[in-house]
């Protein structure tokens, strides 16, 4: 089968994202889906499909299944979960593979499809490029009217996914503790698991923005610390013990401490790493070039190997798999949990840290303040997809000081402390920036300077 790199390309950093009507029309959805069944078609199993929260996911839901039926190939229909709630269900239920559709954080208008493996993890890059070709060959399986597939639908997915998490902590641990819990739901997925799970484990869950919507109306489908002040005052109102903060399919998770300070996922994410090292000695811990260098001082105390990867969660796993490593972070605030499935994973992560507190016996401030310092600034800058290679070329043509790593865009190390990352989002039309130091002067200025030159690039 031809996997010719002239076509032109459609998954993107974590699968298929565009505006429904626009990008994705149902045309394009069905003979996409058609092209995924393709794919699975010699497993003979049937296909997962399952949802997001979004207006449009219940129209594109269909019509995927029309394509997977059509491609003669057997389908079941799962309701509103999170995505790693779909993706522990397509590994655990015994499905050849599976098709999400969802736009992770993207804003309400996007959506999209990520494609699984029968593990339940984001195919390969060279799996992407096999149904890219076929979709673009028009070489996608078309039934007859005899053995076009059937459907049916497929109701376990929560609850599998429940008393999967529940199995990988110490649950009377947790209730021991009696912890109190904010949730900022953020009007997603995670609203008909997470706070069911808390609730389970003894914990008393307190929620915001904890309706499911399409259209987030509450502070957007994407976590960050500048849109997260409800959470940080609803934890010192209710005295919490912490809070968390998901995105619009739940994979990701963003945490505040009892004093309301909320944290970036790579610096929580080491406090896991931390705890989680005990447990398995060695790692390998898998992360992205995007992340705190904070992860690898924590691996180095446990004589533990990092593997760098690029920016995305489908890199992340797949090196997890390949390096059989049990632990994956990623900066954005997703955690990978590899006993469980090696994908991030909001739930998952919500429980690991309840485990990790309670077995310590600390504070969630405590415990993270006793992790190196390091300061750091993140953008992003709205920059055209046609653009985007011509402003890259032009940024590092004119840096002109430290070591760069071009693993995933322009990493540039000032010094052995300091570095600024300059890379194109794979999902937006944007170029996003990250910069960190140890000393926060250092910093700022590193980020000033370069953050000037990626305007001037792009014609700001």
């Amino acid at each position: 089968m031809s996997t010719q790199t002239s076509y032109r390309k459609l998954f993107g950093t974590n699968g298929i994202r565009g505006i429904p009507g626009k990008d994705l029309t149902l045309e394009f959805v069905t003979e996409m889906a058609q092209s995924i069944a393709t794919y699975f078609a010699s497993s003979e199993k049937s296909i997962l499909v399952g949802k997001d929260v979004r207006n449009s996911s219940p129209v594109l839901q269909k019509a995927v299944l029309s394509g997977v039926l059509a491609a003669g190939v057997n389908a079941e229909e799962a309701d509103i979960a999170p995505t790693p709630a779909h993706q522990f269900g397509t590994r655990t239920l015994g499905y050849g593979g599976g098709i999400i559709v969802t736009a992770s954080h993207n804003p309400s208008q996007y959506n999209g499809m990520k494609v699984l493996g029968p593990d339940g993890v984001e195919i390969s890059r060279d799996s992407e490029k096999e149904i890219e070709a076929i979709y673009h060959e028009k070489k996608y399986r078309k039934a007859d009217w005899k053995s076009v597939g059937r459907s049916g639908k497929e109701t376990r997915v929560v609850e599998n996914y429940i008393t999967g998490i529940m199995s990988q902590v110490d649950v009377s641990k947790i209730a021991d503790a009696k912890p109190t819990v904010v949730m900022d739901i953020g009007n997603g997925a995670q609203a008909v698991t997470a706070p069911y799970l808390c609730e389970r484990m003894g914990c008393k869950v307190i929620t915001v923005n904890g309706q499911p919507d399409g259209n987030f109306p509450g502070r957007g489908p994407e976590p960050t610390p500048a849109n997260l002040k409800d959470l940080s005052e609803a934890v010192k109102s209710y005295h919490a013990d912490f809070g968390v903060a998901y995105d619009g399919d739940g994979d990701r998770s963003l945490f505040c401490d009892e004093n309301g300070e909320i944290y970036w996922g790579d610096r929580t994410g080491s406090l896991l790493v931390d705890f989680l090292l005990e447990r398995h000695k060695g790692g390998p811990v898998v992360t992205t070039v995007s992340t705190s260098q904070l992860v690898g001082i924590i691996a180095k105390k446990h004589d533990a190997l990092v593997i760098w990867t690029t920016v995305g969660a489908v890199d992340v796993s797949r090196a997890m798999i390949n390096n059989r490593a049990p632990l994956g972070l990623e900066e954005n605030g997703g955690f990978f949990y590899g006993p469980h499935i090696p994908v991030r994973d909001g739930a998952m992560t919500t429980a690991l840290l309840l485990n990790a507190l309670a077995s310590r016996g600390l504070s969630f401030s405590k415990t993270i303040t006793s992790l190196p310092l390091f300061y750091q600034k993140k953008a992003k800058f709205e920059c055209p997809n046609d653009k985007k290679s011509a402003v890259m070329k032009e940024l590092e043509l004119k840096n002109t000081e430290g070591k760069i790593d071009r693993t995933d865009g322009l990493k540039i190390w000032i010094d052995d402390h300091t570095w600024i990352l300059l890379r194109p989002s794979g999902t937006e039309p944007l170029i996003r920036v990250y910069a960190e130091s140890d000393n926060e002067e250092r910093m700022n200025a590193t980020y000033d300077r370069f953050q000037a030159l990626v305007k001037d690039a792009i014609g700001t």
